[in-house]
């Protein structure tokens, strides 16, 4: 008989996962100010979370107006995605505003090793080129690293174990905003 013996820490609860998005929010705001020049890219699947979110409190409680938000798919474009037993599903690509000489933000909820960032650069090239292409995530593993990817903008910073796995809860999906660091 086998026992489970994975075991969890709450690593944010939902205020500060709010208290997070409002900085984040913030941060967008001093560096990009209008967002006319700037587009919000989600990385399916977690990422579109995120993005979402932020991007509905851009506009909300920052005024922002005229934000393009998209969503990317990267499955096709991973460095593994022919070793896995099980075929892929695609998640849906949304992009209908142009990335040609914008600055492109990509959102996803966890960096860990790099190598989805790099699909997304991979893949983001065929909407054009952009000006410049920045990173923000909610949680930055910071000794998982692959490629010398990094973000500039974080939630927070968590030092995890390669045996350790985060998750990120949103209330659009798991009905609550948290993020959990699990012991496997």
């Amino acid at each position: 008989m086998l026992i489970s013996t994975m075991s969890q820490k709450v690593l944010l609860n939902s205020k500060e996962v709010n208290i997070i998005l409002h900085r984040l929010a913030c941060q967008l705001i001093e560096n990009h100010d209008d967002f006319s020049e700037t587009v919000l890219i989600g990385l399916q699947p977690r990422g579109k979370f995120l993005a979402d979110r932020l991007a509905q409190m851009l506009a909300t409680d920052y005024k922002i107006k005229n934000i393009q938000l998209g969503h990317l798919d990267i499955t096709f474009f991973r460095d593994d995605f022919r070793r896995g037993d099980k075929p892929l599903e695609a998640n849906t690509t949304k992009i209908d505003f142009i990335v040609e000489d914008k600055n492109v933000v990509f959102i996803d909820d966890v960096l860990y090793t790099g190598r989805s960032i790099r699909s997304a650069l991979t893949a983001i090239q065929s909407f054009g080129r952009p000006k410049n292409v920045e990173l923000l995530t909610l949680i930055d593993r910071r000794f998982s690293r692959h490629l010398p990817i990094q973000p500039n903008y974080k939630g927070r910073q968590v030092d995890a174990i390669d045996n350790q796995k985060v998750r990120v809860n949103w209330v659009e999906n798991g009905g609550e905003d948290s993020v959990y660091l699990i012991d496997k």
